[in-house]
């Protein structure tokens, strides 16, 4: 059956399927467990937070060269804008 294009199923097969229905949510399918008709949870598949960066949490850890940003003659010359 299905609740607004998701699976739906009742707390009884919930119980007796389970092992299914969390393959089944694993592959990103959500799955409506319902009392009755009445819609009481529903199954999705859990994903990790992102973890936040913190800003400077590299500091002193990366340098960049002064002359990072000069013309760098090799490239110039793979990309034709040098002879």
């Amino acid at each position: 059956m299905s609740e607004n294009g998701k699976a739906a199923v009742t707390v009884t097969e919930a119980k007796t399927h389970l092992s299914s229905l969390l393959e089944r949510v694993k592959d990103g399918e959500e799955i409506v467990i319902r009392r009755g008709q009445q819609p009481v949870a529903k199954l999705v598949r859990y994903d990790e937070p992102a973890v936040r960066r913190r800003m400077g949490a590299l500091r002193g850890q990366i340098w960049m060269s002064d002359d990072f940003d000069e013309p760098d003659e090799e490239i110039e010359r793979l990309f034709g804008m040098r002879d």
